[in-house]
């Protein structure tokens, strides 16, 4: 059967009241007490996978359950879009295996630094909205962060650190010595104050310390620089650094689900998913105290993260909002072109893009890694675009998502049809 005659046969046999079922997802009350309520009074168009239960995307079932008994994973989540429509949604394993919850495409997954890309398209509105030049300077007596604790430094070269060069890697840091966002406690000694630290705490102690590298000179992947981005948003703006995002990138393309996470799982959000380390894990010191716990679970201090990697998305969203900075003509993008391009296209070749991780001959691509959690979303010039999310980990770390690539590209080619319709729209209709 025809995959638009069977949704329109399916749409004519449901009641609206049954329709909704499918599209805006379960009740707050089924998930338990462990979710806070939702932030915004509107939610995001939530969709569920029984649209896309067809023998048509066996290819695409196969695949990703392989994948997920292949590395002993939990759930995933999986959106694809073709010429800018979602034409495929759906969820794979578990969102939470003890309440026996199946994952759902409008389930909330950490996605890591994936973040960077979405703080990167909020630096790259403001330049739009004339309160931001990427060749701004943002430490010095010229720079946007000139306030305490920002303007004591040992190192007279972080003045020539620019927006631009925290965007593309390149502000001087490494991580040579370790992730300063991943070292909570040597922080704090080194600040002399106590536990928990923040993201003013982080920046402040690592401008206590002489750079790596020449500002410009080179690229070394920076959460870091991501967070610091995150204060030159809240700066440049006047408001804080999730509103604005939600308000000026979120909003506008229909995007209300999506927010930043907590650390615990007492924190976790209506429908977030639970998150899954290798059986063979090990406990570590909690990020603000000398408690054990697991990294997924207050090892990791997520929510510090923030821009450069605390984001909570659907799958279905986060598709949603890299169709709308794509440079693809349909659906209209929330960037300009000329933006689009000084995010995919590096000045020098030695150094990064601008909140991708790679831009490569055709296509584009943006990873995102941490303990319980994989993302990879994929924009490529043929018209397809996906998002894949997992509430697991390997012990393969980034490494993992060349695996979770190839998985979906064997997938997608073996895949011969393709529907005509857009689920975004028709979900729109029964909302």
């Amino acid at each position: 059967m025809k995959l638009q005659l069977k949704i329109f046969l399916i749409f004519a046999g449901l009641s609206a009241g049954m329709a909704a079922k499918y599209i805006t997802g379960p009740s707050i009350e089924s998930f338990g007490t462990d979710f806070t309520p939702p932030e915004p009074n509107v939610t995001s168009l939530r969709i569920s996978g029984f649209f896309s239960d067809d023998r048509v995307f066996e290819s695409i079932d196969q695949s990703v359950n392989s994948f997920l008994r292949r590395n002993e994973m939990a759930g995933a989540s999986v959106a694809i879009a073709k010429d800018g429509k979602l034409v495929f949604s759906k969820g794979y394993g578990w969102a939470d295996m003890d309440s026996r919850i199946h994952a759902e495409p409008y389930h909330l997954f950490r996605v890591a630094s994936v973040s960077k890309l979405i703080t990167a398209a909020g630096i790259m509105k403001l330049v739009e909205d004339g309160k931001l030049r990427l060749e701004d300077r943002v430490f010095g007596p010229e720079g946007i962060l000139n306030q305490p604790p920002y303007d004591v430094y040992i190192d007279r070269n972080v003045e020539d650190i620019k927006v631009k060069h925290l965007l593309n890697h390149s502000g001087g840091w490494t991580n040579r010595w370790g992730d300063p966002m991943f070292i909570p406690h040597a922080v704090a000694r080194g600040l002399g104050k106590e536990l928990p630290v923040d993201a003013t705490d982080i920046i402040q102690y690592m401008l206590g310390k002489r750079l790596h590298f020449k500002p410009g000179t080179m690229s070394s992947y920076s959460n870091l620089g991501y967070a610091i981005l995150g204060e030159v948003i809240e700066k440049a703006s006047g408001d804080d650094y999730e509103s604005y995002i939600k308000t000026n990138i979120l909003y506008p393309i229909g995007i209300f689900d999506m927010r930043l996470g907590g650390n615990y799982l007492t924190e976790r959000a209506e429908l977030e998913v639970k998150y899954y380390e290798p059986a063979d894990t090990y406990l570590v010191i909690d990020h603000k105290s000398d408690d054990k716990v697991l990294r997924s679970y207050g090892g990791n201090d997520v929510s510090t993260l923030g821009p450069a990697g605390g984001w909570l998305a659907s799958s279905t969203d986060l598709l949603k909002f890299m169709l709308a900075i794509d440079g693809m003509k349909l659906p209209n993008d929330i960037l300009s072109k000329e933006s689009v391009e000084k995010m995919t296209s590096p000045a020098k070749k030695y150094l990064d893009p601008m909140g991708w991780r790679g831009v490569r001959k055709n296509y584009w691509y943006r990873t995102g890694t941490l303990a319980g959690t994989s993302a990879l979303m994929v924009r490529k010039d043929n018209g397809i675009s996906y998002v894949v999310l997992f509430n697991s980990s390997t012990w393969k770390g980034p490494m993992l998502a060349s695996d979770i690539r190839r998985m979906m590209e064997g997938a997608i080619k073996k895949t011969s049809e393709w529907p005509d319709y857009n689920l975004f729209d028709l979900a729109s209709n029964w909302k």
